[in-house]
């Protein structure tokens, strides 16, 4: 049997510790439990579906809807049950056991398999956050004008700063309200003119070419969607969720875990759907404007949102322009601090952003190198869409293992317990995993 590490036996000590004031509290099992509104509920699940709308996933809508119209519109309910299962399952893995992704990797596979994941996370998510950087930048100078590349390096400064200074109660708080930044696509769908017969229809009756552009749409759709950096957040932050409100990994109380299951699942839901509505309405709104004026190609989020200025008018402009960097305030932490917990993870660091960055120095530095070490990728001549394209190919390559290994984690009492995912949510997590195999491969093929 393999010894207790420090960090293990730290998390012990702290269950067993939470497990008394459990014991002591008016309800068996559990602290007193109090009327908790709907809005207080969401956290994790809202932030991590918001985040999956970032820069990079705009751009990616917008030439969806620019190049096909409303054609692959039913790609976003086809993707939404994926998700909702898959986030679901890495929510559930965090807060059973405790432990983040690469954490349950490292106990529970050869190590060689957590350093692959890590290893190609940190990769992507170096490229991705570089160009969101570059598409906040890009946005900010078509609003105000200046220099792109000041605005992105501003942005990067800011949004390291706000993750390490900031208490980590506080900074939840920022991140939720910094999501409503994405009903700027619902106002710029509001502010056109929409064939919603035809929207409609695209979007409930599937409509499919064999050919490669359909086909590359569809992966870039799949990848664009379903992210392995998430998979990473959502994890971690419901380990941080388990310590803000002193409570102890849900396995040591299966029987009273149901409550805090519940929160979960409505969170998750809500958040993905959340997710999947604005996805959605961009990809109706540069239908109904690039598409339906001959724009038939679109290269990044900030060229969407020029696009719209002598179509849609300057205020439709200027709303677009602003939900880039809005979305991108939100996504960029997030990048970060998913890296940040699969790096400490996997050196047995101390983590966490409800710690003091000196409680957490290493933590702290890697989420600051993730950030600021992408602010040069803005400066570059990096043609965005080759950037792009290259996150895509290296999430492909770590979604389907990582999603493989998360199932096995899922429905394995070794690691849960008697919290084992229930079978409907396995069999639809491993149809997301055949799923995003098939469009992987179909990636490398076409």
């Amino acid at each position: 049997m393999r010894p207790e590490t420090a960090p293990e036996r730290d998390a012990l000590r702290r269950d067993k510790r939470t497990e008394m004031e459990h014991q002591s509290s008016k309800l068996p099992g559990g602290p007193p439990r109090r009327r908790t509104s709907f809005l207080r509920t969401l956290g994790p699940g809202l932030i991590t579906g918001a985040a999956d709308d970032d820069p990079s996933g705009i751009a990616t809508y917008s030439q969806v809807g620019a190049q096909f119209g409303y054609t692959l519109c039913w790609t976003i309910p086809l993707s939404y049950p994926l998700l909702v299962v898959i986030q679901g399952i890495s929510a559930g893995i965090g807060a059973v056991t405790g432990q983040g992704i690469a954490q349950n990797l490292r106990r529970h596979y050869p190590p060689w398999v957590m350093s692959f994941a890590v290893l190609l996370l940190l990769v992507a998510n170096f490229i991705n956050i570089g160009a969101d950087l570059a598409a906040m930048g890009a946005a900010l100078r078509l609003l105000v004008g200046g220099s792109q590349f000041l605005h992105a390096a501003a942005f990067g400064l800011l949004c390291a700063g706000l993750e390490i200074f900031v208490t980590y109660r506080r900074y939840v708080t920022i991140l939720k309200w910094l999501t409503l930044s994405l009903f700027a696509y619902v106002a710029v769908v509001l502010a056109v003119n929409v064939p919603w017969a035809v929207a409609l229809r695209g979007t409930l009756i599937p409509q499919f070419a064999l050919d490669r552009d359909h086909a590359m749409a569809l992966v870039a759709l799949l990848g664009t969607t379903i992210s392995p950096y998430l998979f990473f957040w959502q994890a971690g932050e419901e380990v941080e969720e388990l310590h803000r409100r002193h409570l102890a990994r849900l396995s040591t109380h299966p029987r009273t875990a149901g409550a805090e299951l519940a929160r979960i699942r409505t969170d998750t839901l809500f958040g993905m759907t959340f997710s999947h509505l604005i996805a959605l309405f961009i990809i109706i709104a540069t239908a109904a404007t690039l598409n339906a004026n001959g724009t038939m190609q679109i290269e990044t989020s900030a060229q969407a949102a020029e696009a719209l200025r002598p179509i849609a008018g300057e205020v439709t402009f200027a709303v677009f322009a602003a939900g880039i960097i809005g979305t991108g305030m939100l996504a960029v932490p997030v990048l970060a601090g998913s890296a940040a917990y699969a790096v400490a993870e996997m050196f047995r660091w101390p983590e966490g952003l409800d710690r003091r960055p000196r409680e957490a120095k290493a933590f702290y530095a890697t989420i600051t190198a993730a950030t600021l070490g992408s602010v040069v990728v803005s400066f570059t001549a990096l043609d965005p869409i080759r950037a792009l394209y290259w996150t895509a190919v290296i999430n492909g390559i770590l979604a389907v293992p990582l999603m493989a290994a998360m199932m096995m984690m899922a429905s394995s009492p070794r690691v849960m317990g008697r919290l084992t995912a229930p079978k409907w949510m396995v069999a639809v997590g491993w149809l997301a995993v055949l799923i995003m195999a098939l469009a992987t491969i179909g990636f490398f093929v076409l």
